[in-house]
């Protein structure tokens, strides 16, 4: 058993702040007998069952009263004895309560170190402990939900389902090695190249394919508003978000700086940005503005180039501009029944709130929306994403390489390879620098 498992750790597992209730968690073999001196109680606590217990100090004064929950190993969510202590929100009897705790033999828990512990008793993957912070990271229902099936292990079971058949894959091509003697069949090697196309390469396809978008779900993505001044930039903006973020004016160049606010299309966490209209000037601060709308447009997820139908000299790119996501054409309301609106551009009109549920499906749309069904558990982590990818270039090589009986041994090794990569992504095997770099982003407590 590693060293630090061997300790009792202790941590405030519920936010800094003030609240009603504040629980104190404590794992490891030493739990239950800490809780009891707690206490100062001689017979042990059942477990799963609710005592309303005081909290005592070295000199036998109460430091809190509150609930004590005892969870047995290994029908706990570490796989070790916990106890969690449920007392009052105040951060000063938190503290006192976890000072008295590190008294009597814990030790401070790291970021993650409960979770941490859950995985290497075997109580879920390392695909389910990182379920466990998208579910408290989630801004979107939609995100919540997908983040409720990694942690319900849907996306590890994927992962094991492929890793199952590359085993079998690999099994079968080594046992040619095992054997030379043995003439392998004409349609042998071509068959395992089509069970690795099939029954791996396509699924891997499929899930890299959108991996942009569950990213987006819970890392958010970041739409640029763009265009000639006056052409409703701000107006938009706050149609779009549903609020009165931005000033709007018919004085040409009213927005100099770039303005943010964050709302959600489809259940996508969204930062939509107004800059300032892109045109040539002599002041000094609007021409800034223009510079930071252009940076922007180069960094955003979504460029949205909005013009104006009654201004025909509008409807242009500037020469900073290479190119936009998607053209809007606003104000249609305002413009001739003859004009003819340049192909490619989806009509709105901000004012009567025209064409704006179809811009909000466009820009969705844009973000990946749509490319798989939400049933399916996606890609949410770089880390899953390069992980996938390597296993996925592993098997390209070892089609290559099975074409040909001479080349057997590589496409093996391959396949190895290939197999290791994605068992990095539910925690097999030496995975301990994965843990380190999964960890050190949970809170302390979690």
């Amino acid at each position: 058993m590693p060293a630090h498992l061997q300790v009792t750790v202790a941590a405030i597992a519920t936010p800094a702040g003030r609240g009603g209730i504040g629980i104190i968690r404590l794992s490891g073999a030493e739990a239950l007998p800490i809780a009891m001196q707690l206490t100062c109680r001689k017979a042990a606590f059942s477990p799963r069952t609710a005592y309303l217990c005081r909290w005592l100090d070295a000199d036998g004064h109460c430091i809190d009263e509150g609930i004590v929950l005892y969870f047995a190993a290994p029908a706990s969510y570490t796989g070790e004895d916990v106890v969690e202590l449920q007392g009052h929100g105040s951060q000063i009897l938190l503290q006192a309560l976890l000072e008295r705790c590190f008294a009597l033999g814990c030790v401070p828990a790291a970021a993650g170190e409960f979770t941490r512990r859950a995985v290497l008793h075997g109580r879920m993957d390392l695909s389910q402990a990182e379920g466990v912070i998208a579910c408290i990271d989630a801004a979107t229902q939609r995100a919540a939900k997908q983040a409720q099936r990694h942690l319900a292990g849907e996306f590890g079971d994927v992962i094991t389902r492929l890793m199952d058949r590359l085993m079998a894959i690999t099994a079968h091509a080594e046992a040619c090695l095992d054997f030379p003697e043995e003439e392998i069949p004409p349609l042998f090697l071509d068959e395992l190249q089509q069970n690795i196309h099939t029954n791996l390469l396509l699924p891997l396809a499929a899930m890299l394919c959108a991996a942009d978008f569950g990213e987006r779900l819970f890392n958010g993505a970041t739409a640029v508003i763009v265009g000639a001044p006056n052409v409703g930039k701000s107006s938009l903006l706050n149609v779009l978000s549903g609020r009165d973020r931005a000033i709007v004016n018919a004085q040409a160049g009213t927005t100099r700086d770039v303005l943010e606010v964050d709302f959600e299309i489809h259940g996508i966490p969204v930062r939509l940005l107004d800059t300032a209209g892109l045109r040539s000037s002599n002041d000094a601060v609007e021409q800034e503005g223009v510079s930071r709308a252009y940076a922007q447009a180069l960094l955003a997820d979504v460029v949205l180039f909005v013009a104006d139908a009654s201004r025909a000299d509008t409807w242009t790119l500037p020469e900073g501009l290479s190119s936009a996501d998607i053209y809007v054409i606003n104000k249609t309301d305002a413009a001739s029944d003859d004009c003819l609106y340049p192909d490619g551009f989806l009509p709105i009109s901000v004012r009567n709130r025209q064409g704006i549920e179809h811009l909000m499906d466009a820009i969705a749309t844009r973000l990946g929306d749509g490319v798989c069904s939400d049933e399916a558990p996606l890609i949410t982590r770089a880390r899953h994403r390069d992980a996938i990818k390597r296993g996925r270039e592993s098997l390209q090589v070892a089609v290559t390489l099975l074409a040909d009986e001479a080349t057997l041994d590589l496409a093996t090794l391959q396949l190895r390879c290939a197999h290791a990569a994605l068992a990095e992504i539910v925690g097999r095997g030496d995975i301990e620098h994965i843990l380190d770099r999964v960890f050190s982003e949970f809170c302390v407590g979690k």
